[in-house]
């Protein structure tokens, strides 16, 4: 008998509960804890838009690529949420993610003898990840750790003005991108401080995928359609908080 993939990964999540409800009483005797941090969150890698060429008001344009990096800064990382240990040294956990960062005014290339230049909307995203964290004790109140997650992202909708004083384009907005509902994986590690028996102090630095946002043909006919087909990214973000267990 053969057995589908969401029937195997039912069946672990049977092995972990039923695993978790004959372990021992963890040796601190909390079971629950919930977490805050705070941080922020940098583009490493993924394309805002990618490069064209087309027409746009009988004129020929030229877009040039343009990363994340390039048009967002380094912005807000906030996180909260909770985790349950099943035994001393794992626990798995869920969290709410939320990101919020500005955007520049940016070049994106040449429309016949002027420059064009874009103002995207601020990126913001809405996220729940779910996952599995290890920990390591390393010395008296210190453990290390280590986790993977598994998600999904709430991104807002992304429009970008274009103008071009020298080619009479001016504030001409397009709709770039659609409300997205994207998947995100991530790994992150940390060290945990424990102030007390309840409470604890964390920094963490991790890596996370985001898949690409729905574009939108808000420049259909122009030759420039494609621009935002390839938007998928990937950060690295850096968090601080506290940690309080139940």
């Amino acid at each position: 008998m053969r057995f589908s993939p969401w029937s195997r990964f039912l069946a672990a999540l049977c092995l972990i509960g039923t695993a978790s409800t004959v372990d021992a009483q963890p040796a601190s005797g909390y079971r629950w804890n919930v977490e805050f941090g705070l941080g922020f969150d940098n583009s490493i890698s993924g394309n805002i838009n990618s490069g064209a060429v087309g027409t746009i008001n009988n004129q020929a344009v030229v877009i040039t690529k343009n990363r994340y990096e390039d048009v967002y800064g380094t912005g807000l990382h906030l996180r909260f949420g909770g985790g349950y240990m099943l035994r001393d040294s794992t626990e798995v956990r869920a969290t709410f993610t939320y990101q919020s960062v500005d955007a520049d005014l940016t070049r994106m290339g040449d429309i016949g003898s002027s420059s064009l230049y874009g103002e995207y909307d601020d990126y913001q995203s809405f996220g729940l990840d779910v996952g599995l964290r290890r920990y390591a004790p390393v010395a008296d109140r210190f453990q290390l750790y280590g986790e993977g997650t598994i998600g999904l992202a709430f991104i807002g909708e992304t429009d970008v003005m274009l103008v071009a004083p020298g080619a009479n384009l001016a504030g001409d907005a397009t709709d770039f991108y659609d409300r997205t509902a994207a998947f995100t994986v991530a790994g992150n590690a940390g060290v945990l401080f424990e102030t007390s028996d309840r409470f604890g102090v964390f920094g963490q630095m991790g890596l996370r995928y985001v898949t690409g946002m729905s574009d939108v043909d808000g420049l259909a006919g122009t030759g420039l359609e494609e621009i935002n087909d390839s938007s998928a990214r990937w950060t690295l973000p850096f968090l601080v908080g506290v940690r309080a267990r139940f």
